[in-house]
């Protein structure tokens, strides 16, 4: 159902990133090390944090472009096939010959816990030169998304791409998961920095803060990265929702409570928030409204299995 969606005016979202295939195996409980346990069901669905971010901004009315790579197997059409459905421009997607699709081996037990296990294949091989190819792109952009599931030097070009901007430089939205060491200024350029907590405090490290942060409160890890520079953060606390700081919008560790619900899955719940965020921000500079928004998404998201098959399209009624 490509060009469905009601775009949000002019604004657009690239989100340079990851694509899988998601293998979903539900079982009673995790194993333990060494255990062998049945599964109920397996499963097939798209993923990867990149795609299921421009999906879930794609679902909520942004229009959105994707610059990525997938192998030439048969786990390509799969890892794809929600980014056409939704009608993201998939024009900067590469196929990588004799490489294999990302893929990510998800095992989901009964209270909705997920462990995940992924394979990078093609992500692994997105290189600053595809980036730089993609730059018209990234430059016409309103908002930039990043992860931590491609390589640092394709996330520090995409950076480097935004500051070549013509225009006014694209907002860039950076959620390291996983946390990966990338330059200095691509974590300080982030409005927001997307974390959750344990990421949070592997972010503040690599900023040069040394300090212990185990039991430190969400509140106590925002202020520190925001000391150490970072525009704005934003710290996901699943179920509880999320922790904002932005100086300069007088925002001090605000606490945005996420609507309770039943959760049923909560694989890409993260990525349902930050794919929502994203697509507010493309259109308003309103960071508070729009973290309020994407905890009501990634509310919704964790209340159908899947990722991407589970995030609400615009005009479904989110849980308040």
């Amino acid at each position: 159902m490509p060009g469905s969606f009601k775009a949000m005016s002019a604004s657009s979202i690239v989100v340079v990133g990851s694509l899988n295939a998601d293998l979903t195996l539900q079982v009673e409980r995790h194993p333990h090390p060494g255990e062998t346990l049945l599964a109920h069901t397996m499963s097939q669905s798209p993923g990867g944090k990149g795609a299921n971010q421009a999906v879930a901004a794609r679902l909520q009315g942004a229009e959105v472009a994707f610059v990525g790579a997938v192998g030439d197997d048969d786990y390509a059409a799969v890892a794809l096939r929600m980014l056409h459905e939704s009608g993201v421009d998939c024009a900067a997607v590469t196929t990588i010959s004799d490489t294999s699709t990302g893929l990510a081996v998800i095992t989901l037990d009964a209270a909705a816990e997920n462990s995940i296990i992924v394979v990078p294949g093609a992500n692994a091989n997105i290189t600053p030169a595809q980036v730089t190819a993609a730059s018209d792109t990234i430059t016409d952009a309103a908002v930039v998304i990043v992860q931590g599931e491609i390589p640092a030097a394709a996330i520090a070009r995409t950076y480097q791409v935004m500051c070549e901007s013509p225009h006014s430089t694209p907002r860039l939205v950076v959620n390291l998961a996983p946390v990966i060491d990338v330059d200095w200024e691509v974590l300080l350029a982030a409005d927001p920095l997307v974390a959750n907590e344990h990421e949070a405090g592997l972010l503040l490290r690599q900023l040069g803060n040394d300090t212990n942060f185990d039991d430190a409160s969400p509140a106590a890890i925002a202020a520190a990265l925001v000391d150490c520079g970072v525009k704005s953060v934003v710290i996901t606390l699943g179920a509880a929702g999320a922790v904002v700081s932005h100086p300069a919008a007088g925002l001090d560790a605000t606490h945005v409570a996420s609507p309770k619900v039943k959760a049923v899955d909560t694989t890409g719940a993260g990525d349902a928030f930050v794919g929502a965020l994203a697509a507010q921000l493309a259109t308003s500079d309103d960071l508070l409204a729009a973290v309020r928004h994407a905890v009501r998404v990634a509310a919704f998201a964790v209340t159908g299995h899947g990722a991407q098959t589970s995030y609400p399209r615009q005009g479904d009624e989110l849980p308040q």
